[in-house]
């Protein structure tokens, strides 16, 4: 069973997917099934920092990986970084390449609350959350 907003990712082509709608099928690519990338949410043990950092100056929100600048070389980057609203209603997302710096300005983001994430080409997806005054 997939489920909306979960990603997969082929270990064979390296081939990443959304789901866009939940079902009871079994996503597969090069005729085996992906892998469902489960969100981490906590640092532990690598030297590289993933958790998406989310700041906040005024009305201003940005979201930056790692609490020290990820690396973003060719061989090791940030795929994409994202902020979805919990009815899933409300998504921004921003596709990165090599050498770009890991963040995304949410300008006129009116969201109380939100999930950022990110994909790490090597290390998987990441998260955290994001609630005024808490």
């Amino acid at each position: 069973m997939t489920e909306e907003l979960q990603v997969y990712k082929c270990n064979i082509c390296g081939n990443v997917v959304e789901v866009i709608h939940s079902g009871v099928g079994e996503l597969v690519c090069c005729s085996v099934p992906m892998e469902h990338l489960k969100e981490q949410s906590e640092d532990a043990g690598l030297q590289e920092k993933h958790v998406p950092i989310i700041k906040i100056e005024g009305e201003h929100k940005t979201i930056r990986v790692g609490s020290i600048p990820h690396p973003m070389e060719k061989e090791h980057y940030i795929t994409f970084i994202e902020a979805i609203s919990p009815d899933k209603k409300y998504l921004k997302r921003k596709y990165l390449s090599p050498e770009e710096e890991p963040k995304l300005d949410l300008k006129n983001c009116s969201c109380n609350e939100f999930k950022a994430r990110e994909l790490c080409n090597i290390h998987g997806l990441w998260t955290s959350y994001y609630r005024e005054n808490s």
